[in-house]
């Protein structure tokens, strides 16, 4: 039995602008709206505006909200500030990576843990079931919220236009409550796409009103509606991971070189935290024999590598390609890859990538491709 795909609060909006909608994740999403490189170009050089509702918000609370979430997920989320955000991994007993997350602490005992969309409900489930013996509610805010993301350069001086909150001393990886357009919104100082901007919280019946409000203010300086094919171009070029992509269930947050969100010093629940013990082995295997490492791959021709492609060198397989496609900012296709320690330093060269049987040349360079200018 296949079942109809969710609608977001924005979708009668996405359909009159003209955009081409695909199913990701069980949801009807923007895919373009025109060109996939304009759409790119607009957010790394003026503005992006993205609908990002089909995250899934999760809301805990509780006088144990700190000690379950410390307990459940293996950041250190004791030490987040009100009002601040951190980036976080939720993993099994045997360490491989559920989901990676951004946790928000919205007051004393309130903190929204945000999803990736095919994995809502795994993480849901996985936090529901840790909770057991604390005092904190999970609950399913997904919901509760549309999520739009305003992206670029522009984008600071776009939404002053519509709020009064103190932009300026909203630092990154922070959150505040105020008003955009005139309706409550938390406001994230967070995003996916290397640049500068904005993640707006808001109530599905106040998204169209945002949007066009948005798109208003945004006009004059270049603003565009964008779909998630320039998402995920941005955030490949920004090195930045996507779950089913550089993190699975078969990888550690060490074996995706990303060991250090994983946090032993945690003294909540006397330093006791799901997966603690397998994650311990994995750091330790991770400085004497590290398995595959995670690099960036810049290709000489034009031929453009995609997930599961095979890299090569000397005639041997010696990695794996997780993301890639045509970089607009580089002009050249690129790709992330797991590759073995020997060929993973960058400038290494005499390594290519088997498209359809040619093996096409590559050189290994450091992540990120793209790191905006401050």
């Amino acid at each position: 039995m296949s079942t109809a795909p969710r609608l977001t609060a924005l979708d009668a909006l996405h359909r009159s602008l003209g955009a081409t909608m695909t199913d990701f994740a069980g949801w009807d999403m923007p895919l373009r709206y025109g060109s996939e490189r304009d759409e790119h170009n607009a957010v790394r050089t003026k503005a992006g505006l993205f609908d990002l509702s089909h995250m899934g918000e999760i809301t805990v609370t509780g006088p144990q909200a700190v000690e379950l979430l410390d307990y459940a997920l293996v950041g250190n989320i004791s030490t987040v500030g009100n009002g601040r955000a951190r980036y976080t991994m939720i993993c099994q007993e045997d360490g491989g990576i559920l989901d990676d997350l951004i946790v928000y602490r919205l007051g004393e005992t309130e903190y929204m843990v945000v999803a990736n969309a095919s994995n809502a409900q795994v993480v849901l489930d996985a936090l529901t079931e840790r909770a057991a013996g604390f005092d904190a509610e999970v609950r399913d805010d997904r919901d509760a919220y549309a999520l739009i993301a305003v992206q670029g350069p522009e984008s600071p001086g776009i939404l002053k236009q519509l709020t009064d909150a103190d932009l300026d001393g909203l630092k990154y990886y922070a959150g505040l409550p105020g008003t955009v357009a005139g309706v409550p919104a938390l406001i994230a100082r967070t995003g996916y796409t290397g640049e500068d901007g904005f993640e707006l919280f808001l109530k599905p019946e106040h998204a169209e009103g945002v949007w066009k409000a948005l798109t208003e203010a945004g006009a004059p300086v270049g603003l565009i509606p964008c779909g998630l094919s320039c998402r995920d171009t941005l955030r490949l070029e920004a090195g930045m991971p996507l779950y089913g992509h550089e993190l699975t269930t078969a990888l550690t947050p060490f074996d995706a070189g990303l060991g250090r969100v994983v946090k032993f010093e945690k003294t909540t629940n006397g330093g006791r935290f799901v997966g603690r013990e397998a994650l311990e082995k994995a750091a330790e295997r991770a400085e004497t024999a590290p398995p595959r490492r995670l690099v960036g791959l810049v290709a000489e021709g034009r031929r453009v590598p995609r997930a599961g492609m095979s890299v090569v060198a000397n005639g041997e397989v010696v990695g794996e390609i997780t993301s890639g496609a045509p970089s607009p900012t580089l002009g050249k296709p690129i790709a992330m890859a797991y590759v073995d320690a020997a060929v993973a330093e960058p400038g290494t060269e005499g390594v290519g990538v088997d498209v359809r049987g040619t093996h096409e040349p590559y050189t290994v360079v450091a992540l990120p491709f793209y790191k905006r200018r401050k």
